[in-house]
């Protein structure tokens, strides 16, 4: 598919891709203006590859759902410091055009900045705007071309900065080993950890190939200081293939839990309510396969075992334990409440004595937990 012809027609996946930016933009804002207003009342927001603002068929992409959040917040629009940059100048114009067509738009006090430039050196420049203040990146390139680890690790360096990233999971993969892009793989890694890379794959099936690509990413992005990094799976052909992923990435655990949530609702399917972070459009879900893995169970088992002899609170289990696992806050809470019915753990409150919702045992953030101690 050429570039130009990306815009004809929105997809599901890219519209569940604008919904996953557009309402982490609105967390994160939420969290970070009351700090801010502390210190230089500024936030940012920097699309580097922003592209025209609309579908064809009229869907609105990133920038414009990013604009009207905004706009509908009273600190937010009076904090905002937007900058919105891509190397087509078409679509440079197409942007400014939709902008300018938002209703209301007047009312956000730092009017967007809508430039035309390569990312490359001239990075630096867009950077230095906002270099200063909390900023959320947002980088999706067409294929990989000005997507690096220095970019990403230098968009997440400063206090309240997060980054998320689309990641071409199909045309890295055909390019790892392609000499004639030796360059930008190396750059996309880091050129020791792409050239082990290139080794480790020789005898790989194509899912071990996935998942140890996209550990290597996060791997060199917690290397370089992106200490929370996780990523969402966009799946094509029924559910058996991948075509990319969101990779969102920060320095804060706050942030990384904010993320989590949301990326949880935008998966297309669950496994004990387990949230796959993965979507597969509409059209295909009836023809994935369903496993017979009990993420629960497992879960159970990881518990008992890490925390044996322990006494936690329950956001102290979630806090310690969720990080580089598929589990969300509800998950814990279920299979906390399940052991304690069947009597492997001790909760304080109890059961009897914690309130009701819908008939459920509710098992609120401080209700403390007492882990049996190991059996030896």
């Amino acid at each position: 598919m050429k570039e130009n012809s990306f815009f004809d027609e929105s997809r599901e996946q890219s519209q569940v891709k604008a919904r996953i930016v557009e309402k982490y933009f609105w967390a994160w804002a939420k969290v970070i203006v009351p700090q801010a207003k502390k210190s230089g009342n500024r936030i940012g927001y920097v699309d580097l590859f922003a592209g025209k603002g609309k579908y064809n068929d009229g869907f609105k992409s990133t920038p414009i759902l990013v604009l009207e959040k905004a706009i509908d917040d009273d600190d937010i629009q009076d904090m905002l410091v937007s900058i919105f940059n891509d190397y087509n100048l078409e679509f440079v114009q197409n942007l400014k055009d939709a902008i300018n067509t938002i209703p209301s738009i007047e009312r956000l006090k730092n009017k967007p900045v809508v430039i035309n430039k390569e990312i490359g050196k001239e990075v630096t420049q867009i950077l230095e705007r906002v270099r200063t203040i909390p900023t959320l990146f947002f980088v999706d390139p067409w294929g990989y071309k000005g997507l690096s680890l220095q970019l990403i690790s230098s968009a997440v360096n400063n206090w309240g900065c997060d980054c998320i990233f689309f990641f071409n999971y199909n045309r890295i993969n055909m390019g790892i080993n392609n000499e004639k892009v030796r360059k930008h793989m190396n750059a996309l890694f880091g050129s020791e950890q792409a050239e082990e890379l290139r080794c480790r794959l020789v005898p790989m099936n194509p899912l071990e190939r996935e998942l140890t690509i996209v550990d290597a990413i996060s791997q060199s992005l917690q290397s370089k200081g992106g200490e929370y990094v996780l990523p969402f799976c966009f799946k094509k052909d029924g559910g058996k293939r991948s075509s990319h992923h969101l990779i969102f990435v920060s320095k804060n655990k706050t942030g990384y839990k904010i993320m989590k949530e949301i990326m949880a609702k935008e998966s297309s399917g669950t496994d004990q309510g387990v949230p796959s972070f993965e979507y597969t459009s509409a059209t295909e879900k009836q023809l994935l396969l369903f496993g017979y893995s009990r993420p629960l169970d497992d879960l159970a088992k990881m518990l008992l075992t890490d925390f044996a002899g322990m006494d936690l609170t329950m956001k102290e289990i979630y806090d310690r334990h969720n990080v580089g696992t598929p589990y969300i806050s509800k998950n814990y809470k279920e299979i906390l409440t399940k052991l304690e019915a069947e009597g492997e753990i001790q909760a304080d409150p109890p059961a009897n004595k914690r309130p009701n919702r819908k008939r459920m045992v509710t098992f609120a953030d401080s209700v403390k937990v007492t882990f049996p101690p190991k059996n030896n």
